[in-house]
């Protein structure tokens, strides 16, 4: 967050002891200022209205007016204002989050459950912290996109695609540039989706886009803990014209269906002895502190399938995905980027694009389409 910049914080929950928890963590954070409580969703809107905070921090079960409700109330009054939600790890819980980071949450902290309230502080700070941070750096950039601020990047020699619908950059032909890598050689067999923050909102976007004559598997890593991914899973399935499914152990990589990592889980491919290639899903350690993470889904996609995969880095805090990518593209995968202007947070994709290892910048909007070409494309 920029020294000199304050953000503006209102803390919404209908318990006193949370309302008090979160308000003390965030007090004790740099250059944030808590303008005000609310312990409903009709006071919360009244006072986003008045106090017009940068950032609500939300929970989901509420009197009055949920956080849902909340939610898209502020979609309705056009309030720019930011939304991190707190939920329960509960099936009910993770499907109303679900919902709420489709509907533009930025992010949401699961409430914890332990054993005094300083532990229970202690696991909300270690969330909190980074996620501030990088509702902090989209701000900037909503600002550099709608012209309030300059844009200052090191990455000059890294040009956006011809598809990137922001005019602040060059437009190029990213697919075919040769600074930008090397064609596809054939069709891609399968296609891997590394994601974290601003994921569910995304996949919301990109899933339904995908067609049901997509005849191929699609493999997700989504940074979620247990149930929220089950939650994610099911949302999405309503949507799509593909199958989309919570992956297990075993499952045969079948066509038109898109298998999601389970939370607290890894998941790889494998191959059976007669060479039927499956999904492996185990307790092997987290990588990147993310687990599921997408580097160990990626580097088994590059020893599987080498150059007839995709993989596709997208909105996501972190550098989880940059090592798997190389490993990728050393086999001669093709890769996407999500570019910067439609991430949620610039940060999984980031350093991939820096690094000359992505074929192809696209914004959100392209990435189905993107999707196709990949799997027809020779």
């Amino acid at each position: 967050m920029n020294d000199s910049e304050i953000m503006k914080i209102l803390v919404v929950d209908d318990t006193i002891l949370y309302r008090k928890i979160v308000s003390e963590i965030l007090s004790e954070l740099p250059n944030v200022e808590i303008v005000g409580t609310a312990s409903n969703g009709k006071t919360a809107i009244s006072r986003i209205g008045s106090l017009q905070p940068d950032l609500i921090t939300l929970d989901i079960d509420m009197p009055s007016m949920d956080g849902i409700a909340v939610l898209e109330e502020i979609n309705r009054l056009s309030y720019d204002v930011g939304v991190i939600m707190f939920s329960s790890l509960t099936h009910e819980g993770s499907e109303m989050t679900i919902k709420a980071l489709e509907l533009g949450a930025f992010d949401f902290i699961p409430k914890p459950e332990l054993d005094s309230i300083e532990a229970n502080k202690q696991y909300i700070r270690q969330r909190f912290a980074p996620l501030l941070r990088s509702f902090a750096d989209r701000r900037v950039i909503k600002k550099i996109l709608s012209g309030q601020a300059a844009y200052k990047s090191p990455r000059r020699e890294i040009r956006p695609a011809e598809s990137a619908v922001s005019d602040t950059f060059p437009k190029i032909p990213a697919a075919h540039d040769k600074a930008a890598g090397k064609k596809r050689k054939s069709p891609s067999e399968v296609v891997a989706i590394g994601i974290s923050t601003g994921g569910p909102k995304a996949l919301a976007e990109v899933i339904p886009n995908i067609p049901a004559t997509i005849n191929v598997p699609i493999l997700i890593v989504q940074h979620m803990p247990p149930l929220f991914t089950q939650s994610l899973a099911k949302s999405l399935d309503s949507k799509a014209a593909v199958r989309v499914k919570e992956a297990q152990d075993g499952d045969a990589l079948t066509p038109n269906t898109i298998f999601i990592a389970p939370g607290g889980k890894q998941m790889r491919v494998d191959r059976r002895e007669n060479g039927a290639k499956i999904l492996r899903i185990c307790d092997d350690p987290p990588e990147n502190s993310c687990k599921p993470s997408v580097d160990y889904l990626f580097r088994s996609i590059a020893e599987h399938f080498g150059e007839k995969a995709t993989g596709i880095i997208m909105t996501g805090m972190g550098s989880d995905g940059s090592l798997g990518i190389e490993a990728m593209k050393a086999r001669g995968a093709f890769i996407i980027a999500q570019d910067e202007a439609s991430c949620t947070v610039f940060g999984m994709p980031k350093r991939p694009i820096e690094s000359g290892l992505v074929d192809l910048i696209a914004p959100l909007d392209n990435i189905a389409a993107e999707i196709i070409n990949a799997v027809k494309q020779s």
